[in-house]
């Protein structure tokens, strides 16, 4: 019977061993892949940090980024209720890539263990990358795989013919002339926060008060774009959809993590089924307003409306993929269209309670083109300085990060030869804020940059790219700049903005820069 234990025990040993060893064969394998690459890479002239064995230089971004984040918190123990007014954050959020782009420059490789990357802020293969029209090239899959809870393989993560299909059938519902139709819809949405901010200054002006009243604004400006989505996309109010934008959030967060940057992945047992059990139930209560408006048999033509056309009529898109392909364009839509509209609108308040000369330009253009107040679509297209603002707090503060794209075969992008598995990080604050592009005052607030468009804003200008670049450009730009003008328009032609000493300004990278402690203003009824 010993005999017989000790040779189990060496069976399960040898079991164990070759477990390991075949693991370790991948790996080491796999490394050996990046490797090559990487000399391919720096046979074409591109530098870059040395990696280590296995890792890549995963230590060195994490040893980076744990350094400023000491400093950060020992500056913040010294200034904890001085009010920052600077505006380039990408050296405290992104160290390592500021550090190696002080260092190799513009474009240069790294890699996170067995993935290698190709860091590219130049401005002409830049260009090169927004005229790229090839399939060939997409959404990085590991991150795509990262993200699958939240945007499942919709048009935000999906790649090749199933992206072009989904870009196809739903770029057109958010066309010029589509939007334009939302208009009134999107003033109705404002509405309620406005009567909201007017009754709490009203109540602040009783008795002694000075009328002006301290306001969380993004949190507001969340309600309100939540509202916008719900209503012109999905055909209902926000309080029907206020769960699931809820259970959305709470997805995002638990999501949340470092891996998105060092190149982790998975999650541990009891964080995997919370993840589960969040899918469910936003799969369930999307699916629950779908049945609901299949039911109603609304003509109405919206997103929603669209989308069950597509499956109803497109033979390509198969009777098992129709349920999933709605359910994740549906989860994409409410998750990125109202959070990043939301961020912006709070950033552009936010630079304008610091700059109140453009808070009195904006209320003058309103006055003249909308005399009783009345926003329509014409009115819109004539606010020229509240689209100056709006741009350019999107070039200070573009919630988006990233431009990121994996080659899926070999390709070439100018004169540059990219393998097949490398992927491509483009850094928006960081072509945002180049002085050779947009000057010496590239990191201050100076609308009148964009008084004659994009074009003749800074040198070269594929290197705007709040909304993202090329063919993979955001379908709903037209829908957010729209929302933004209104509502903007509307705030500052009601109220004055004035800083508060409670903000703390800490912008922070959540899958989108956003401020970290959120957004308290002085808000005050003209």
């Amino acid at each position: 019977m010993e005999n017989f234990f000790m040779a189990m025990k060496m069976v399960s040993s040898l079991i164990v061993v070759g477990i390991l060893s075949w693991f370790f064969y991948v790996y080491v394998n796999e490394w050996y892949k990046s490797e090559r690459i990487r000399r391919k890479l720096m046979k074409q002239g591109i530098t870059g940090p040395p990696p280590s064995f296995l890792r890549g230089n995963l230590p060195d971004m994490q040893r980076i980024q744990a350094q400023v984040r000491s400093t950060m918190k020992a500056q913040s123990n010294n200034n904890s209720n001085k009010l920052l007014e600077h505006y380039d954050f990408t050296a405290t959020l992104f160290p390592y890539f500021e550090h190696w782009r002080k260092q190799y420059g513009p474009l240069y490789t790294y890699s996170t263990g067995r993935k290698q990357h190709l860091y590219v802020n130049q401005p002409d293969l830049v260009r090169e990358i927004n005229s790229c029209n090839t399939l060939d090239i997409g959404k990085p899959a590991r991150k795509s795989n990262q993200l699958a809870p939240l945007f499942g393989n919709g048009i935000l993560s999906a790649n090749g013919p199933s992206w072009a299909h989904q870009r196809k059938l739903l770029a057109p519902e958010f066309f010029m002339n589509k939007v334009k139709g939302m208009v009134e819809l999107m003033v109705e949405s404002v509405q309620p926060l406005l009567t909201k901010w007017e009754e709490q200054c009203i109540e602040a002006a009783e008795g002694y008060g000075n009328g002006i009243v301290e306001i969380q604004v993004d949190v507001d400006l969340g309600g309100f774009s939540a509202d916008v989505i719900s209503r012109v996309c999905f055909g209902h109010s926000y309080s029907k959809g206020k769960e699931i934008f809820s259970k959305i959030r709470t997805l995002k967060e638990t999501l949340n993590n470092n891996g998105y940057l060092f190149g982790r992945s998975g999650f541990g047992v009891t964080k995997k089924s919370v993840i589960t059990n969040l899918e469910k139930e936003i799969e369930s209560l999307i699916w629950e307003l779908v049945e609901e408006r299949k039911a109603s048999n609304s003509s109405k033509k919206d997103l929603m409306h669209s989308l069950l056309e597509a499956v109803k009529n497109d033979e390509n898109i198969g009777e098992k993929f129709c349920k999933q392909f709605i359910v994740d364009n549906c989860k994409t839509i409410y998750m990125a269209g109202q959070e990043t509209t939301a961020i912006s609108a709070s950033w552009c308040l936010l630079l304008l309670a610091l700059n109140p000369q453009w808070q009195t330009r904006i209320r003058a253009e309103v006055a003249q083109y909308c005399p009783n107040g009345i926003v329509d679509v014409d009115s819109l297209s004539l606010l020229k300085t509240v689209t100056m603002v709006i741009q350019e707090a999107l070039r200070l503060y573009s919630p988006g990060a990233f431009v990121t794209r994996e080659a899926f075969e070999d390709i070439q992008i100018g004169n540059l030869h990219i393998p097949k598995g490398v992927n491509l990080w483009t850094l928006i604050p960081t072509m945002h804020r180049d002085t050779e592009n947009w000057g010496p005052d590239a990191c201050e607030f100076k609308p009148e940059r964009f008084k004659d468009g994009v074009s003749k804003a800074c040198k070269f200008p594929q290197s705007y790219a709040p909304f993202g670049l090329g063919g993979r450009l955001c379908v709903g730009k037209n829908l957010a700049m729209m929302e933004l003008k209104i509502v903007l328009a509307l705030i500052i032609s009601k109220f004055n903005i004035i800083p508060s000493p409670s903000y703390k300004h800490s912008p922070a990278f959540s899958m989108v820069i956003q401020p970290e402690h959120g957004v308290h203003l002085f808000i005050q009824k003209i």
